[in-house]
């Protein structure tokens, strides 16, 4: 072939195959330096990535004792707020009650227009406090009735 040892040429091919995969071994070990470094880099991402999510979970399990909490409290609110609720109602009716007996009185006692048959019970003298009470009853009584229920 072209006046050389076919050995040479062989040679020669070898050489440059050899040189050849010397150069890709070169490009391939700086590939896989890179690729250490970023599985480093990725083993330290998901190590942060579990940190995060770890913390995350202890948050939302705070949450949820301190809504649990919440909601305890809240229910004994309303429980005492429905009781209160109750005997507010039972007072309103109470005095409802009571106004309702106080109109009876003062409508006898001005359908008698005074007479004896009914006698005026006797009030002793009263306290300040007691006069008072004394003087809104009256005013209470001489107010025209009004209809309708409270609460």
């Amino acid at each position: 072939m072209f006046g050389m040892p076919l050995g040479i040429v062989v040679e020669t091919a070898v050489a440059i195959l050899l040189a050849t995969t010397i150069g890709y071994c070169i490009v391939l070990n700086q590939r896989l330096k890179r690729l250490h470094s970023d599985r480093d880099q990725l083993r330290k991402m998901v190590a942060d990535l579990v940190q995060a999510t770890s913390l995350a979970n202890a948050a939302v399990t705070e949450l949820k004792t301190a809504a649990i909490e919440a909601d305890t409290v809240l229910q004994g609110r309303l429980q005492e707020a429905e009781k209160f609720g109750v005997e507010l109602a039972n007072h309103v009716n109470a005095g409802q009650q009571i106004m309702d007996k106080i109109a009876k009185i003062t409508t006898m006692a001005r359908s008698t227009g005074g007479s004896s048959a009914v006698p005026e019970p006797k009030v002793p003298e009263a306290k300040p406090v007691e006069g008072k009470l004394h003087s809104a009853l009256q005013q209470l009584a001489m107010r025209p009735r009004i209809s309708g229920n409270a609460a």
